[in-house]
Formats: structure tokens, C-alpha cells, sequence
């Protein structure tokens, strides 16, 4: 676990200061049973270098190999969901990008030592780019990514096989019609009265018609659906 502070201009400057392990345990703890739910969806949003998100990605991979480690393919497949459903914005780009890379290392480190010598040479390179579509530099507050345009993140849905689904959606039209008295999940809101917004089988909600729907492709190749 890092250092709460890198700096003291840092902290000036940004008001930076990570939380440390115990108080993530802590409250990760809270939402317990979510943690250990492979599809359980997170938005973190203002991540740092994945303090929470780290924790919540463990969590899930350990429950991925209780149930799969006897099997690389499946492995890899409930991996993929658990990484596709960790979401992060952070101001500071360097701290983006070592949270990119903190989570792939911790993808990569449990890969190694589940599937050994019979994973798939692919897989690293989809989960590379999942984290490069799900941990974003920008701002939460004014939902703009870090070169001015509305942040933009893509749901992934399993399907059958491993052929998955992605679609494209604007956080600032995922957060339309969720009153301060309302609890928000990501690609999902309890509102009904809401206009160009469709019912999701999935969660059982509605949710905002994506910007963008990507023909399904094997979880492999997701990085060549561009």
C-alpha cells in the first residue's frame, strides 16, 4: 500500500491524500457481499492510484479462483467480468496511470500462478485495454475527461461463451434523473420517468440508450472492436 501523501505541494494543490489499508478494509467491509460479487459493479470517483479498487479487484479474483481455478478458460473469462466491472476517475494522470497499472499486476500476478502454462497469450492484452476504457483521467465533478470531452464508459456484459457486449455510455446521462434522495448504480437508476431512457433486463433498471453498441466479440479480441 502506498504512502498517504507523495507531497506536501501535492496536498496543497490537489488536497491529496490517499486512505490507507485499514480504512479500506473497513469499509469494504461494509458492502462486503458486493466485494465478493464477480459482476458487482464500482465507480471510484476520484481513485488516486487504486488504493480501493485494488482491494475490491483481490477480493473478486479470489473468489474467481474458488470457483474456476481447476479451469484456465473459465478463469480467464470471470477475470475478464471482474475487471470489466472496476471503474475509476482520477484528476492526475500519473496517478491514473499507475492505477492502470497497479491493477494489471494484480491480474497478471494471480493469471501466472492460476493457469500457468494453459492460459491464453490474448488475455493480457484485452485486460490492458479494459483498464484503458475503465480507469479514466478526468474530473468527477464536472464529468469531463482530462481533454475536455463528457467521460465516457463502456459496460461489458457477458453473453454466452466468451462472446461479451460493450456498450458505450456518458456518465453525465448515467447520472440523469437520480435525486439526491436516490441511490445510483452504475448502468442502472431507479428513475422511471425519464425520457430516450430503456429498460435493462440485466439490472432491472433504466438506464440511458448508449451513444455507442459494439457487435458482440470474443472477451480475446475486445481490444479490436474499435
Amino acid at each position: 500500500m502506498a504512502e498517504q501523501v507523495k507531497s506536501k505541494q501535492r496536498v496543497a494543490d490537489h488536497g491529496e491524500v490517499f486512505t490507507n489499508e485499514r480504512e479500506v478494509n473497513a469499509m469494504l467491509d461494509m458492502v462486503k457481499q458486493e466485494t465478493e460479487r464477480i459482476d458487482s459493479r464500482f465507480l471510484e470517483p476520484a481513485c488516486g492510484d487504486g488504493n480501493f479498487l485494488a482491494e475490491i479487484l483481490r477480493r473478486k479474483l479470489v473468489v474467481v479462483n474458488q470457483r474456476y481455478g481447476k479451469n484456465p478458460r473459465d478463469w480467464e473469462k470471470y477475470a475478464f467480468v471482474a475487471v470489466g466491472s472496476i471503474y475509476g476517475v482520477e484528476l492526475l494522470p500519473d496517478n491514473a496511470t499507475e492505477c492502470r497499472t497497479r491493477l494489471l499486476t494484480i491480474v497478471e500476478d494471480a493469471w501466472k500462478k492460476a493457469v500457468k502454462t494453459s492460459g491464453d497469450s490474448r488475455f493480457l492484452n484485452a485486460i490492458s485495454y479494459i483498464l484503458s476504457r475503465n480507469i479514466l483521467n478526468g474530473d468527477a465533478l464536472t464529468m469531463l475527461a482530462a481533454e475536455g470531452n463528457p467521460i465516457i464508459f463502456s459496460e461489458w456484459s457477458l453473453v454466452t461463451g466468451d462472446k461479451v457486449k460493450r456498450r458505450d455510455f456518458r456518465l453525465d446521462e448515467m447520472l440523469e434523473g437520480n435525486g439526491e434522495h436516490e441511490q445510483f448504480s452504475l448502468f442502472g437508476s431507479s428513475g422511471s420517468a425519464i425520457t430516450d431512457w430503456e429498460y435493462d433486463e440485466e439490472t432491472r433498471s433504466f438506464i440511458p440508450k448508449p451513444i455507442t453498441e459494439y457487435p458482440l466479440t470474443s472477451f480475446y479480441e475486445v481490444m479490436n472492436c474499435e
